[in-house]
């Protein structure tokens, strides 16, 4: 325990916490408020101490989906985790990520070479991640299934996320400045749900491809109940292996999974796909602050071969192949209200989701999402919304459409926001 706990002493500047080890002795950190309740954590393996000490990020996790780490109520793991990034100096704070600049050099390396992802490997990791049960994923996310940031323009404790993610949709459907008659390719297109928005409200052909056997099979089945399956095709298709010209491309929470070793093969292809007066919009996770690297635990757990870029990286690979970058935007704050989101509904439906994995996958689960949102909140993550193109005048020379274009389809849509299947339940709890 001597390791986590002189950890602990030079970490802890604000608040209280309360650590009781395996053998019932309770160490002391920080002073906080009397009034306030200290948030209390019990470690119930010999072992879990010297874990969590060695690498902060990784340990903590692992800790506490093998149940070595529990929170005390009235507190939960989402506290803890924004307790601790509370104590950053800064937003991005490496309080806990690998000390010294060797272990950093080699969690560098390492992340690198787990963001090679040759087609075999990129199937396998997108399975990984998107062919959980389809019963686990209408649980925690939207009426439409949109595993990406939500758009809150208005106050998110007034704002549904149902209302958040079709204003989403809305605005990035307006930044693709769409014309009758077009071929739209969706890369990365999850379970469907923009592509499907698209066809809606434009006369146009959309393409999308996954590589998430179920997540295909499920979008094939919406379009077929929609009636636009003449108009929105979907294949299990790695984005490499797409032929064809396309008028627009959208990727929409697609570039995380690239990985920076394929991000000229990534530009030169959709540079290739992509007709002279043409445009491409990306949405993606992103860093506001310089390149850096995935964390082990999110790696190994959640997402294999995932690497979120700093906009540096996108700007300059895409310019070396002919790329223009004519919009960015940063969109702050808004997945951080995204995730609480998704950590609430998870939280309502944890009998169901041990029922489904069981309570080391449901721990995992709700580590994830708290984790992330302060990445979100308290970090140095944003999302990236870049529009491309070929030719400048492919788009409006001011911004006025998107604003524009946006109003239009969020008034087409005002009695059409869907309720969420558990929201009598949530209401009930």
């Amino acid at each position: 325990m001597w390791l986590l706990d002189k950890f602990l002493k030079s970490a802890v500047r604000k608040g209280r916490l309360i650590v009781t080890d395996h053998d019932g002795k309770t160490y002391d950190y920080g002073t906080g408020d009397s009034a306030e309740t200290p948030l209390r954590i019990t470690l119930t393996n010999k072992k879990a101490a010297n874990h969590i000490a060695r690498y902060p990020q990784m340990g903590a996790g692992e800790a506490f989906m093998w149940g070595w780490l529990k929170v005390e109520a009235p507190h939960d793991i989402r506290d803890l985790i924004l307790f601790v990034t509370e104590q950053a100096g800064k937003p991005g704070d490496r309080s806990l990520k690998p000390k010294g600049k060797l272990r950093t050099a080699a969690q560098r390396l390492i992340a690198k070479a787990d963001s090679i992802n040759l087609r075999g490997k990129a199937k396998k990791n997108a399975e990984h991640t998107y062919n959980l049960t389809r019963a686990l994923y209408e649980r925690f996310l939207d009426e439409d299934r949109q595993y990406t940031m939500a758009y809150y323009r208005e106050d998110p404790e007034t704002t549904s996320l149902e209302k958040a993610q079709l204003d989403k949709k809305a605005h990035l459907a307006a930044k693709l400045h769409i014309q009758p008659g077009q071929r739209i390719l969706d890369i990365g297109c999850g379970w469907g749900g923009f592509a499907l928005y698209l066809a809606r409200h434009y006369d146009v052909e959309v393409h999308g491809v996954a590589l998430a056997p179920d997540q295909i099979k499920f979008c094939q089945e919406r379009a077929e109940e929609a009636g636009l399956a003449d108009r929105v095709k979907f294949s299990l298709t790695d984005y490499r292996d797409v032929t064809g010209t396309f008028d627009r491309i959208s990727s929409v929470g697609l570039l995380e999974h690239v990985g920076t070793p394929h991000y000229p093969q990534f530009y030169e292809h959709t540079n290739r796909l992509l007709k002279p007066d043409g445009v491409m919009m990306s949405h993606c996770c992103g860093r506001a602050g310089p390149p850096g690297f995935t964390d082990a635990w999110t790696r190994t757990y959640i997402f294999p071969g995932g690497y979120i870029p700093a906009l540096s990286e996108l700007v300059s690979q895409s310019e070396q192949f002919g790329w223009q970058v004519m919009d960015v935007e940063a969109m702050r704050f808004h997945y951080s209200h995204t995730l609480e989101e998704w950590y609430n509904r998870t939280v309502q439906h944890r009998a169901e989701i041990v029922d489904m994995y069981d309570e080391t996958f449901y721990r995992m689960w709700l580590y994830y999402l708290a984790g992330a949102e302060q990445s979100f909140r308290h970090g140095d993550m944003v999302n990236w919304q870049l529009i491309y193109v070929k030719d400048r005048s492919a788009i409006p020379m001011t911004r006025e459409w998107i604003t524009e274009e946006s109003a239009r389809l969020r008034a087409a849509d005002a009695d059409q926001v869907p309720e969420w299947r558990f929201a009598q339940d949530q209401a009930a709890e």
